[in-house]
């Protein structure tokens, strides 16, 4: 079904803004609601979650080499069960990469493109993904690893012509009223961080497999590192206004200015999340299409991917009707929705798989 290879430094390019793109722009705000100044504290607690999902997708993998989630889901807890949680895990992407396309479109015509069509920004994304989807993994892989220096190099350009503007009294105080806050503030991005599960489908496609867990540990460390990094500019420029802004990077990349002539930078952070968008539409799209394929027992992936991307166009609109209703999915529903299908029902695949070989074992050799 897919013949293309990937190294684990391309599977890393691929996560890294497949969590990075999207968590930027509005989690740091809806963190602070609930962490205050101990927002930077959040992405270590949310971080476990990505840690714990790397190793269960691995560990399955390890389980199963040859097999692909929809295969080794059947084995684990029979065909007809595994068949419902295989296409739960299916609609789950397939609406959540229309939801990730929807909020892409609604910050571009939000904060630049004001009297173009949303449909117009979501159908030329979703175009471009999909020839890209058809070009494979190996396609992925070399356009991930293009495109994200591009991404990451603007993020450090603004930390640098951001210092000025620093006021390092608004970390105080620390840890005010404990743990607690902090924690919860971890919930939210703790849905994000589940998303490291999407790197079940392309483990088989390693051509260096046993750096596989090394390389999805150290891609779950750079985002923490990056959220806290964001999460601390954020705070040192708004203070306690962040819970009020939308977008607190789009606001704080508003505050440079170099002797009035450098300004309005805002264009690097929207060139930032395009690319970071197109990345992570991608690989959720691509992901979406090979799982299909693969529910269906399809020998190609191809055929689906035009179909799949009218399906995600359709979620994108018909899901959530609004900004607001968009907003309120991103604080109330992803989060919990995000861990359940990707972190704790793994998790108890992975404990049924390793009770069964136990069993197995003990039957040959009794």
């Amino acid at each position: 079904m897919e013949k293309g290879k990937i190294s684990s430094l391309q599977m890393a390019f691929m996560m890294y803004p497949t969590i990075v793109a999207t968590a930027i722009l509005g989690v740091p705000s809806i963190t602070a609601k609930y962490a205050k100044t101990d927002l930077w504290l959040s992405p270590i607690f949310a971080a476990l979650i990505g840690f714990l999902t790397v190793y269960i997708a691995y560990k399955l993998h390890q389980i199963y080499p040859k097999q692909t989630v929809f295969q080794f889901t059947e084995k684990i807890i029979g065909r007809i069960p595994g068949k419902i949680f295989g296409f739960l895990l299916l609609f789950f992407y397939i609406q959540n990469t229309g939801l990730i396309l929807r909020a892409y479109a609604e910050f571009v015509v939000g904060s630049f493109l004001v009297r173009t069509p949303i449909s117009v920004i979501m159908l030329s994304m979703i175009l471009l993904c999909a020839f890209i989807v058809r070009g494979g993994v190996e396609v992925l892989g070399r356009s991930a690893e293009l495109f994200v220096p591009v991404f990451i190099f603007p993020i450090c350009i603004l930390i640098i012509l951001l210092i000025p503007d620093f006021d390092f009294k608004n970390i105080f105080p620390v840890l005010e009223n404990g743990l607690m806050p902090p924690i919860k503030g971890a919930i939210i991005p703790g849905g994000w961080f589940s998303e490291f599960f999407l790197i079940i489908f392309l483990l088989p496609f390693l051509a260096d497999m046993k750096k596989g867990m090394k390389s999805g540990m150290m891609t779950v460390f750079a985002v923490m590192m990056t959220l806290i990094v964001v999460n601390f500019l954020v705070l040192f420029v708004l203070g306690s206004t962040t819970p009020s802004k939308n977008y607190p990077l789009m606001n704080v990349s508003r505050y440079i200015s170099l002797a009035n002539f450098f300004e309005h930078v805002e264009s690097a952070v929207m060139a930032v999340w395009i690319v970071g968008a197109f990345v992570k539409i991608s690989v959720f799209y691509y992901a979406s299409a090979l799982g299909t394929a693969q529910w269906l027992n399809l020998s190609d992936y191809r055929p689906v991917v035009w179909p799949i991307g009218i399906l995600i166009v359709i979620f994108s609109f018909w899901s959530l009707p609004s900004t607001i209703d968009v907003n309120r999915n991103d604080t109330s529903v992803f989060p919990l929705q995000g861990i359940l299908m990707q972190t704790i029902i793994p998790l108890l695949l992975l404990v049924i798989a390793v009770v069964r070989k136990r069993n197995h074992k003990g039957t040959e050799t009794g």
